[in-house]
């Protein structure tokens, strides 16, 4: 498929917003079955597009960022797979399976703006300190300009020179910076849960952390279970925390019930 000027330059600008808005912007714009339509449309195959972003959303909805921890990125790996099923013409398991790579070369890029966004930081310190808002802006407008250049290139030059060329690209990294990426997410998962659990670590919650853990080991074992495991577990976990919210508010009723002192009503 021979891709015009102005497809290009379409699949570029929702590129570039989807990348600010999965992180700024928060319209789940970037959302597989979002981009799978968008990407459908600019292509003129609506139909593809959205079978490969429903695909791909069932294969994506456990990840989530835990912490610092990036899980492999959704807006490239989305956007790549409806790509590859309208102009290589493959099916949307296949081209689902075939963006996967892509997805982990947007989560590198996530990683290497995050790690070098942290070094401003620093300077973002200051202009709190001074009330420089128009400092904090602009340390932000150039975080999300960064990432959004980083991820619209991505995907534009693997439209353009497709799977073959982007392997190309992928080769021309150096092994030691593709290795220091890979252990840094790697280590940030770990580091990730571990901030998680120090936000959450209560007397009251440890008992459903050890629950949460047990069963989802138990429920993973069962064969006819693993499939819908998450949406299983989901589900008990909104049970629980709903069951507990009510008891909560009971609690807090009858506390503030019995510490009323009474008062007159109907004249008595």
């Amino acid at each position: 498929m021979d891709a015009t000027i102005l497809q290009i330059v379409l699949v570029f600008v929702f590129t570039f917003i989807c990348a600010i808005d999965q992180f700024s912007f928060l319209q789940s714009l970037y959302q597989p079955i979002v981009t799978g339509c968008v990407i459908g449309l600019i292509l003129g195959d609506l139909k593809t597009g959205l079978i490969v972003g429903g695909t791909y959303q069932l294969m994506t909805m456990g990840n989530m960022p835990v912490g610092g921890a990036q899980p492999p990125n959704a807006v490239i790996g989305g956007i790549m797979a409806a790509i590859l099923a309208i102009t290589l013409k493959l099916e949307p398991t296949a081209a689902v399976a075939t963006a996967i790579p892509f997805s982990l070369l947007g989560q590198y890029a996530v990683t290497l703006i995050f790690t070098i966004m942290s070094t401003v930081m620093t300077k973002a310190d200051k202009c709190a300190e001074a009330a420089d808002d128009k400092g904090i802006d602009r340390i932000n407008y150039l975080a999300m300009l960064a990432l959004g250049l980083i991820f619209g290139l991505i995907v534009t030059l693997f439209f353009i020179g497709g799977s073959a060329f982007g392997s190309q690209v992928v080769s021309m990294i150096p092994a030691w910076l593709m290795d220091g990426l890979k252990a840094s997410g790697g280590m940030m998962r770990y580091v990730g849960f571990a901030i998680l659990i120090k936000v959450m670590i209560s007397r009251d919650l440890w008992g459903f952390f050890f629950f949460g853990f047990a069963l989802a080991v138990v429920i993973a074992s069962i064969e006819s279970l693993s499939g819908p495991a998450l949406i299983i577990l989901a589900f008990i976990g909104f049970a629980l925390a709903y069951w507990d919210f009510q008891i909560q508010s009971r609690l807090k009723t009858a506390e503030a019930t019995a510490t009323n002192e009474g008062g007159f009503e109907d004249g008595i």
